[in-house]
This record gives C-alpha cells, structure tokens and sequence, in this order.
C-alpha cells in the first residue's frame, strides 16, 4: 500500500499544494496512491497523539508512506529519527518529495539515517550543554534554581526516603518500580534528581 501523508499546522495554511507534488512525484516513480491522510496539527506533537502515529501502527512490510518534506513528519529530529527507525525496522518505506530523501532496506538508506541519527545526538549534547551553562549563569549571579527539596507533599517523600532509593538503586531495581514502590511518579522522581543536581 501507498500512501500520501498531508499535514498542516493551522487551519489557515491548505494541504492540497502537498497533495498534488506527491501526485507529480507519484506519477514520476510510476506510483498508484492507494489513501491520503490529512491532518491539521503542531509538527512539535507527539506522533502518538497524532493520525500519523495510528497511521504507521496500521502500515505493513512493503507498504511505503510519501511526504512533501521531511519536517511533515515532525519538527523534532529526534522523533523523525525515532519514525524512521521504526520503518525502517519494520521495513516500511518513506520519500520525500522536495528533499528526495529515499528510506527503505537500502546501505544508502541506513548510512543516510545514521547521519539523521548522528546530528540529533549532536543536537541533543549542543541543547544539554546550553541548559547546562544557562543553570550554571545563573547560579553564578546567585539566583535559587528550582524549588527547595521537601517544598510540596512529594518532593517531602522522595527527600524522607532518599537513603531507600539510593540502596533501591543500587540493587538494580528500575526507576519505575522505585517509584511505585515510594508512591510518587517519576516525572516527580526525575525533578526532585534535576534539583538536587543544580544545588550541588
């Protein structure tokens, strides 16, 4: 199955210029368009939430997905690293029509996505250290980051059974047994690490 996958972000802006430069570049390949998904939403969601998430669930071995660009299938290349691994795992095909970016079984294909894969690394250390520095700054000027441990009900928690975790962490347990076992959630978890981290 082939498939044009249209997304816009507002209401304003029409997907029908994406629909007919996937037609020419359909007619170019010698392509039959089987189903069009459309949809209207903020590149920066979450795949999950979005028709295209639903979209590739149901999509097969052989079966190939067509795009205007590479940037319709998210604004995070992260999660278009993580949506062309999954296809390519699964071997589901994907072109870009402007790009003429070809994903499918091929060496050039997975030496192309170890290039994405190796830029959205570089792209997570360049974000990770401008938070750093940033925290750092501020730090530097005297300014309190975050909230004081213990500040609300379950920050207290994880403060009064830090000596637990520690020797839950120890023993290998994962992160989400701990905090099932603590009774707070691990965002929670993770804030109350992040804080403890700035202070030191």
């Amino acid at each position: 199955m082939i498939i044009g996958y249209l997304r816009v972000s507002t209401e304003k802006q029409n997907p029908e210029n994406q629909r007919d430069e996937i037609r020419r570049f359909a007619e170019e390949k010698v392509f039959q368009i089987d189903s069009w998904v459309v949809e209207t939403v903020s590149g920066k969601t979450a795949r999950k939430k979005r028709k295209l998430g639903r979209l590739l669930r149901k999509m097969q071995k052989g079966d190939t997905l067509i795009v205007t660009e590479i940037s319709r299938l998210s604004r995070s290349l992260t999660e278009i690293m993580a949506i062309m691994g999954e296809c390519l795992d699964r071997q589901i095909n994907i072109y870009t029509t402007k790009e003429r970016y070809t994903f499918d079984n091929s060496i050039n294909s997975k030496v192309l996505c170890f290039a994405f894969g190796l830029v959205a690394e570089i792209e997570r250390n360049l974000i990770s250290m401008r938070t750093k520095e940033a925290l750092a700054l501020k730090k530097a000027e005297g300014v309190r980051l975050g909230r004081r441990p213990g500040s609300n009900v379950k920050m207290q928690l994880i403060s009064e059974n830090e000596e637990r975790i520690n020797k839950m962490i120890a023993a290998g347990l994962p992160v989400t047994k701990i905090c099932r076992k603590i009774g707070v959630s691990r965002n929670t978890y993770y804030k109350f690490i992040a804080m403890q981290d700035s202070c030191h």
